[in-house]
């Protein structure tokens, strides 16, 4: 059974230096592993959607958050790096990539054996999106590598709560022998 890949807000305003919610160097490095688990999952005939961060330019989360990823602008687009790499579009306004948007309807279309969740921020938006995907019963799978934060100790926080509270399987690469 083919699975679901979901790629939560790997988008230029978090992944891009000029980004005005830039994740740092440590999201740029999920890149080239996201590209990995993309060809590998699309191989095996998963689907693939991209949750994106699409804000209205006067929306509330700017008196908490920088404005950013503003719906129309440069910065709400997917990275160029994945641009190759075919999937549905679902633009968000909150955290969770299923509130107020037809995610689940989506996936449930698709019926997918797991859901498989990528991208930033590990302490917002992935672990909001896991939460409300686990509420709605889906097995969820978060690769380690391929998740990243702009908070180090929040994302590692995120990725436990993910596995001990909310029930994710947190897969972790495996450890280099060199």
């Amino acid at each position: 059974m083919a699975d679901v890949v979901i790629v939560v807000d790997m988008l230029r305003g978090f992944l891009e230096r000029e980004g005005a919610l830039y994740c740092g160097d440590a999201a740029r490095d999920i890149i080239p592993r996201v590209r990995e688990l993309l060809t590998n999952e699309i191989r095996r005939g998963s689907q693939v959607f991209y949750v994106c961060d699409n804000h209205l330019p006067d929306d509330l989360e700017f008196r908490m958050f920088p404005r950013h990823c503003v719906e129309g602008t440069q910065e709400a687009e997917i990275i160029p790096e994945l641009i190759e790499f075919h999937g549905e579009v679902v633009r968000k306004r909150r955290y969770s990539a299923f509130f107020g948007t037809n995610l689940d309807e989506m996936i449930r279309k698709a019926a997918p054996g797991k859901l498989i969740m990528c991208g930033v921020c590990t302490s917002i938006c992935v672990l909001f999106t896991v939460a409300d995907a686990r509420n709605r019963d889906y097995e969820v799978e978060v690769p380690a590598d391929c998740v990243a934060d702009f908070d180090a100790d929040a994302h590692n926080f995120a990725l436990r709560h993910m596995e001990k509270v909310l029930g994710a399987r947190i897969i972790h690469p495996p450890l280099s022998t060199e």
